[in-house]
Parts: structure tokens; C-alpha cells; sequence
């Protein structure tokens, strides 16, 4: 198309052209045989005549012919016809003979009148130029007409190509594909939709995974208090002594539920480290606010608190300290601590968490007044408790503090009982090695300063 509008723009100028050449040489010709007719104003002599003509082109077959002077000249083109109309109409006539054309130049001699021939052969008039002119321009159009389709098509059938691919990467499950909006306006626009529905997909996905895992975080708070209180009923114990039938239905049921309990807890655990270790694989590191987290999780805990009568205090999380943990994740690691704290020391324990910040760590510790941890390096491993229990919830902390490049460590409270300690690489300090135990020690001496008073108070941001 673009080929057939050019070419109807050409040929109009390549026409032009042609009647500009022609027109240049009729002059060429008229002024040839002015020299011829300006001789013969002057004289008749053949001889005089001959040099004129010689004089005006030195190519033989061009050169000037006069008629109507008794001399024969082989080299004439025009006919009697074409002579008698231009002595009939005394100017100048041209003439279409093969090979070219003729300009018949009449000249009054007193009773006779001569005629004046020159001859203009076709290539002078440009006949031919005007084709090849065409002919140029047409394969030239249709060269760059094939190019550009060309290359239009490849950029085409790429862009066509890349919507396939990154099609069937998300149909595969990989939702970080992307694709370089490309090519045609129409598959450009393609490209870009399909950007925002992937985006959309990925965002929908993730909300998906944490709310599975929220949900999850916030069972775990309710069935902790399920699983003190069915803790709280009387023994399940069926092994010893005579029962009447009733007593014997009544301590299997306790069992089932402390064991429903216990089996419901690892359930949700496996959930909440399934789907929070997707999340954080696909969406890369995160941060949170260690003190933010922690007053969160303390307004639940200290209703809990209250209800048992266990005076405790929040240290330290009054300003904003940033670790590199998911918020989530630091807090089912806090839930898990604090939780054992709830599970092994009697009611009316008193319990302390304090955040603090130093030496490039960030140093979360959750102190009781229990008991205590007879043998710390095994309560540490993975599956191991002095309790009986599963073992998991140190884990879930050690995990998370590994996860931000720290660590947890195991010591003896000042209130007496066990001191969990969790350090959390600080993102806004250069890491260094220090003594993370020597780290516990100051913050214990620290806590001596302080009042010793243990009310029973709402968490405080201090």
C-alpha cells in the first residue's frame, strides 16, 4: 500500500522530468539551427551553407539538413508533406519521425523558401529515463516495503512469543514472571495487562498464605488458654486405683481433650512454618518493629496474666526498634517463650520482657520467677524438653533468631527463674562478635537498679 501511494506520487514528477528534458532539447535543437539560418540571411553558396551546418554539432546524424536549395542530402529525415506545412505555416514545426523528432525551421529567400531540418534522436528527450526512473523507485519501495514488514513481523511474533512463555511460567506456578511490553500496540497493551494480572495473582496469593498463617497465629493465644485450663482439671491418670465407671469416663475425657489440644497445637504449628516460609521465601527479607510487636503481644498475654495472678512488666519497648524478622514470625516466636512460661511455673509467677539494643543485636528477654531450666543446652535442641513436652517452642525462637542472623540463649533469671534471650541482628548497626552471654549478664545487672515491686498492672510501654 505504502509502495502503490509513493508510486502515484513519482510518476507525475518522473513525467515532469521527461517534459523538461524534451523541452531542453527542442532549444538545443532551435539554437543549431539558428546558426544555419543566420548563415543563409547571409549567403546561399553551398560551400557557405556546408560550414554552418558543420559548424553547429559535431555529431554527423544531428547535425542541421537544409531543404530547398538544390542539393541533395542523404541524411534527411523529414518528408515532402512535413516541408510543405512548415513553408505553409512560415514558423517552425516539430515532428515525430522514428528514432526521434524533427524541428523544421522554415527560411523565406526571396521567391523560395527553405527549410531548415534538425534532428533530436529519442535519447536526448529522455523517453527512457523516465522508466528506468520508475523502475528504480518501484524496487526500491518494494525492498523497503519487505524490510519494514519484515522486521515489523519479528518484533511481532517476539512479543507473541514472550506472552507464551510467561503464560505458561505462571501456569507452571512461577508468579514472579514478568514480561518487556513490546512490539504492536495491540500486544504492547497485552503485555501490560498481563503484568497487572500477574501482579494481582501474586498479591492475592500472598494475602491468601498470611492470612492462613494470621489465622492460624491468633488459634494458637485461645488454645493456650484451653490448654490451661484443661491442665487445671483434675488428673487423667486411670492406671492407679478403682474407679467407679463414671470417674473412669470422666479422666479418659480429660485426656482426650488435653491430647486434642496437644495434637490441634502441632497442627497449627506445621501451619503457621509451612506458609510463613513460603511468604518469606517469595517476598524476600522483611522488617519489623521489635517494641511494636511486642506490645502487641502483651495486651493479650497480660489479660492472661491477670487472670492468674502473675504480676509482670514490659521494659524498653517505648521506642521503635527495628530487626530483620517478619512481624509475624517474631511474633509466634514471643508467643511460643512466653507461652512455656505460662505452661511451666505454677499460677502467680511473675514474669518480665525486656527489649533493649546494643552492640549491633537486639536483645528481646523474657525472664520468670519459675523454676528455672536444669539443662539449657538440651532444652535448646530441636525436639528436646526438661518438661515432657514437645520442645518445640524454643525452637520456633531459635529458628526465627537464626533467621535474623542471631541467636537464643538460656540463663539464670534475677527473678530466679529461667531468662530466655533473643538476639536479632540490628539492621541499623554494623554486626560485630561479643560475648552474647556477657550481653545477658548486663542487662540482668541493669534490671537490679530498678524497682523491685511487682504489680499487677496492664502492659506498659515501661
Amino acid at each position: 500500500m505504502c509502495a502503490l501511494v509513493a508510486l502515484a506520487f513519482l510518476v507525475p514528477l518522473a513525467i515532469g522530468l521527461d517534459d523538461r528534458a524534451r523541452e531542453e532539447a527542442i532549444a538545443d535543437a532551435a539554437r543549431r539551427s539558428a546558426l544555419v539560418t543566420g548563415a543563409l540571411a547571409v549567403s546561399t553558396d553551398p560551400a557557405v551553407v556546408r560550414r554552418a551546418v558543420t559548424a553547429s554539432g559535431d555529431d554527423p546524424a544531428t547535425r542541421p539538413v537544409v531543404h530547398g536549395l538544390g542539393v541533395d542530402e542523404p541524411s534527411a529525415r523529414a518528408d515532402a508533406g512535413s516541408l510543405d506545412r512548415a513553408r505553409a505555416e512560415r514558423h517552425s514545426v516539430v515532428v515525430d519521425v522514428e528514432g526521434g523528432v524533427l524541428r523544421l525551421e522554415p527560411v523565406v529567400l526571396g521567391d523560395r523558401t527553405a527549410v531548415v531540418e534538425v534532428f533530436v534522436p529519442e535519447s536526448a528527450l529522455g523517453g527512457g529515463s523516465r522508466w528506468l526512473l520508475l523502475l528504480g523507485v518501484a524496487a526500491a519501495l518494494v525492498g523497503a516495503a519487505v524490510l519494514v514488514v519484515d522486521r515489523v513481523a519479528a518484533r511481532t511474533v517476539d512479543s507473541a512469543r514472550g506472552l507464551v512463555r510467561a503464560a505458561l511460567a505462571i501456569g507452571d506456578g512461577d508468579q514472579g514472571i514478568r514480561v518487556d511490553p513490546s512490539g504492536p500496540r495491540e500486544l504492547a497493551e497485552a503485555g501490560y495487562a498481563f503484568n497487572r494480572m500477574a501482579d494481582r495473582l501474586d498479591a492475592a496469593r500472598t494475602d491468601e498464605r498470611e492470612l492462613v498463617a494470621d489465622l492460624s497465629h491468633r488459634l494458637r493465644t485461645p488454645l493456650t488458654v484451653l490448654r490451661l485450663d484443661a491442665e487445671a482439671l483434675e488428673s487423667d491418670d486411670t492406671s492407679v486405683g478403682s474407679f467407679s465407671e463414671a470417674e473412669l469416663d470422666r479422666r479418659r475425657g480429660i485426656r482426650r481433650i488435653r491430647q486434642a489440644i496437644v495434637t490441634l497445637e502441632g497442627e497449627i504449628d506445621v501451619l503457621i512454618k509451612t506458609t510463613r516460609k513460603t511468604v518469606a521465601h517469595e517476598a524476600g527479607p522483611a522488617m519489623c518493629d521489635v517494641s511494636e510487636v511486642v506490645r502487641d503481644r502483651m495486651v493479650f498475654w497480660a489479660a492472661l496474666a491477670g487472670d492468674q495472678n502473675r504480676p509482670h512488666r514490659v521494659g524498653g519497648a517505648q521506642l521503635r526498634i527495628p530487626a530483620p524478622v517478619p512481624r509475624a514470625e517474631l511474633a509466634a516466636a514471643l508467643d511460643a517463650v512466653i507461652g512455656n512460661v505460662f505452661r511451666y511455673t505454677p499460677q502467680g509467677t511473675a514474669f518480665e520482657v525486656a527489649v533493649s539494643r546494643r552492640d549491633g543485636y537486639v536483645a528481646i528477654r523474657i525472664d520468670d520467677a519459675g523454676p528455672g531450666i536444669t539443662n539449657p543446652d538440651r532444652a535448646l535442641r530441636r525436639g528436646a524438653s526438661d518438661q515432657g513436652s514437645t520442645g518445640l517452642g524454643l525452637d520456633i525462637a531459635k529458628r526465627v533468631a537464626l533467621q535474623a542472623n542471631g541467636s537464643v540463649s538460656i540463663d539464670r533469671a534475677r527473678l530466679g527463674g529461667a531468662s530466655v534471650v533473643m538476639l536479632l541482628a540490628d539492621p541499623e548497626a554494623t554486626p560485630r562478635q561479643v560475648n552474647r552471654f556477657g550481653l545477658v549478664g548486663r542487662m540482668a545487672r541493669e534490671q537490679k537498679s530498678t524497682s523491685r515491686r511487682w504489680p499487677r498492672q496492664r502492659p506498659t510501654d515501661g
